[in-house]
């Protein structure tokens, strides 16, 4: 079992930047591929970003390339998503979620898309972002 829970939520202005963690306790979060999602009130979830277990391949939905960057630190058992540019449009819970999928191409392709096997959900921070 692996537990995740994000952090670093919050209400912003537009243009500005917020971090947030998801720290698994459990297992070590070395073992998966990790995701997030953001879901905003009456919409779908949406893909946001990707990181593989080893952090060598990133993936971004196109609604946040070039302003948001997820990392993950193995030692810490965290993963961040380091927000920037930030508008109303970014409003929403975000989830990260645990892919343990061996590495491969279609692995890959599927953390891309958004199309991963999540076996772990967090429970979500709140960002609100004011204009």
């Amino acid at each position: 079992q692996v537990q995740l829970v994000e952090s670093g939520g919050g209400l912003v202005q537009a243009g500005d930047s917020l971090r947030l963690s998801c720290t698994a306790s459990g297992r070590t979060v070395s073992n998966y591929h990790m995701s997030w999602f953001r879901q905003a009130p009456g919409k779908e979830r949406e893909f946001v970003a990707a990181i593989t277990r080893s952090g060598s391949r990133t993936y971004y939905a196109d609604s946040v390339k070039g302003r948001f960057t997820v990392s993950r630190d193995n030692a810490k058992n965290t993963v961040y998503l380091q927000m920037s540019s930030l508008n109303t449009e970014d409003t929403a819970i975000y989830h990260c979620a645990a892919d343990p999928r061996t590495d491969s191409a279609w692995t890959y392709y599927e953390l891309g898309r958004g199309r991963g096997r999540y076996d772990y959900w967090g429970q979500g921070t709140q960002v609100t972002v004011s204009s």
